[in-house]
């Protein structure tokens, strides 16, 4: 069962575990997710969609249930600003709900956490005993102090019963199936650059992110589940780049003429992004494989089409 199944990555986690030979239930109340997301899997004997907003309760009759991976949460800034109360009860009475199914079945568990956890880090790049440094506080701290709850009921289940769990800290992914203009950098710039629009940077574009691809996430999340590490593991690609590169790698791969401008950077915004996977190098035997030029040309025939629908 995948909870937040018709969001970007967890679409593309129904559809890995639907091909690997699982039958697969995606649940998800669509505030952020889309049933598209899930055209691939529709109909198809197996596959079950439900819409229910988890955050209120897990209400199905399972049998022969494998694993349960939490999915579930708004993502983008954009969205988790719109959604505030939504977002730190689905971190919170969504994740226990997830975790009491768990339990119930006696099956393994992961949750999908964030490289928000670390919030603006003063280590860099972050591994995964840093604490982090958040504003309990801010507007971003609906999330991330979502995602920190996660964490925290996810290890006191697997203290207080033995659940068999697992924490994902993923830093920034991109590909298909992110939403045109979420609000997110990637689809951001995309949107603009393939509309020749202005494309915005937020700050003075010297910031910094790691971007990996989803097929290459996707692969180290199933490592993650059917392996036996409880401690939470970073899931990102360590190749960091300032946002202005990005920006310029964007504008270049669209053929685009559009211009780059500079706006305020948002509160709380972190300024450096860099995962250190030494524990999934060590604990799954995984690494990013997907270049960015790649991963950008993939992407970019993802959101010619969405941009095309847009103007008809």
């Amino acid at each position: 069962m995948i909870t937040g199944g018709a969001g970007f990555i967890g679409s593309h986690l129904c559809e890995y575990f639907y091909n690997e030979g699982f039958e697969v239930i995606c649940v998800d109340n669509l505030l952020t997710g889309r049933q598209e997301n899930l055209a691939n899997l529709a109909g198809r004997p197996g596959f079950r969609f439900i819409e229910q907003d988890i955050s209120k309760g897990i209400d199905l009759k399972i049998t022969n249930l494998k694993a349960v991976l939490n999915f579930a949460s708004p993502a983008s800034p954009k969205d988790y600003i719109k959604y505030p109360i939504e977002t730190l009860r689905v971190g919170s009475f969504g994740t226990y709900s997830a975790l009491e199914l768990a339990r119930a079945h006696k099956v393994r568990f992961l949750t999908a956490s964030t490289s928000e956890v670390y919030g603006d880090p003063l280590k860099h790049p972050q591994d995964e005993s840093y604490w982090g440094n958040v504003n309990p506080i801010g507007q971003r701290s609906v999330y991330d102090e979502a995602k920190r709850f996660a964490e925290a009921i996810t290890m006191a289940y697997h203290r207080e019963y033995q659940l068999d769990t697992r924490i994902a800290r993923i830093f920034n992914t991109y590909g298909p199936r992110m939403r045109l203009n979420d609000g997110r950098a990637l689809p951001n710039f995309f949107y603009q650059a393939l509309n020749n629009q202005n494309i915005t940077i937020y700050g003075n574009g010297r910031q910094t992110r790691s971007f990996c691809y989803i097929d290459d996430l996707v692969n180290g999340l199933a490592k993650l589940l059917w392996s036996d590490e409880h401690q939470p593991v970073n899931l990102g690609n360590p190749e960091e780049i300032p946002i202005m590169q990005l920006a310029s790698e964007v504008k270049e791969v669209c053929g685009s003429k559009s211009e780059i401008i500079f706006a305020t950077l948002p509160e709380d915004d972190p300024v450096l992004r860099k995962p250190d996977i030494s524990r999934a190098q060590k604990k799954l035997g995984w690494q990013p494989k997907v270049s960015r030029k790649e991963g950008l040309k993939k992407t970019l025939e993802y959101f010619k089409k969405l941009v095309t629908a847009s103007h008809t």
